[in-house]
């Protein structure tokens, strides 16, 4: 099996962490990421760029989004940041995940992403949420929401944020979206601090095209997954489909319901 490394450089837990699972694959066929190779002075290649079976990412949610980003490669998430709810295990569990891991016991957990495009321009897929939201400070704007060409939604509010099933526990849930079971095809659809209160989430099925437009165009900005980000003028023409590929994770069969009451309902 040839293996990926990538670590948060950002976060010094993340790198001795980082470090650790490097000594115990010291046997193993590991490619380390470019950033981290640097700082362990070793050779590495940027994600996009490696051949490999698995990405193994240390550190947090942010990590792996950053990793999808850049890979099809499935992805073994170990954390070491704060609340890593996308990632397998945390850090006292290294040797028994990668031993689990080496021997090919686990299964693949397949999780549907968002295609976004801003007037034509393909931006990085979404594993969470695609926002479209003010380039202002409290500066609302009006936004029509087209949901396979109908009028699904007209709205003045902060933003609007489009979600896959995976993001229903991130940005969408802070609005006061549903928790969406992973297992559901569908699309969640919700105005940020929207001006009327009647204004509320809408649910719509994953093979939905999502069309956001600006009611009398005014600056804006597009972001995926907190990643990456463009500038909008406001008349683009900002589209939201479900992508062609799917994220990939490594899982030792916990469950969703299991995770979100560790990760979400109990933790501090």
């Amino acid at each position: 099996m040839k293996l990926g490394l990538t670590a948060n450089s950002e976060i010094p837990d993340a790198i001795r962490v980082g470090r650790r699972v490097y000594n115990l694959l010291k046997d193993e066929d590991v490619v380390l990421e470019s950033g981290i190779a640097k700082l362990f002075g070793k050779e590495g290649k940027p994600i996009e760029d490696m051949d490999i079976d698995v990405l193994i990412t240390v550190g947090g949610d942010g990590t792996i989004l950053r990793s999808l980003q850049r890979t099809e490669s499935p992805i073994f998430g170990i954390n070491a940041g704060v609340l890593g709810f996308l990632t397998e295990i945390p850090e006292n569990e290294i040797e028994y995940g990668l031993k689990r891991l080496l021997e090919g016991n686990y299964m693949i957990d397949e999780r549907a992403k968002l295609k976004a495009e801003v007037n034509g321009e393909r931006m990085y897929d979404a594993m969470n949420e695609a926002v479209v939201h003010t380039a202002n400070v409290a500066k609302i704007r009006h936004f029509n929401v087209y949901v396979d060409d109908v009028l699904a939604m007209d709205v003045r509010a902060d933003g609007i944020i489009v979600a896959t099933p995976t993001g229903s526990t991130c940005y969408a849930m802070a609005v006061g979206c549903p928790i969406v079971d992973p297992r559901v095809n569908a699309i969640t659809i919700a105005p940020m601090a929207p001006f009327k209160f009647a204004a509320r989430p809408i649910i719509v099925p994953l093979d939905s095209h999502v069309r956001v437009e600006v009611y009398k165009p005014k600056p804006c900005v597009c972001v995926i997954d907190g990643q990456q980000e463009k500038d909008m003028e406001g008349d683009e023409l900002t589209m939201f489909s479900r992508a062609e590929s799917t994220a990939k994770f490594v899982s030792f069969g916990s469950t969703f319901y299991g995770r979100m009451h560790e990760k979400i309902m109990c933790f501090p």
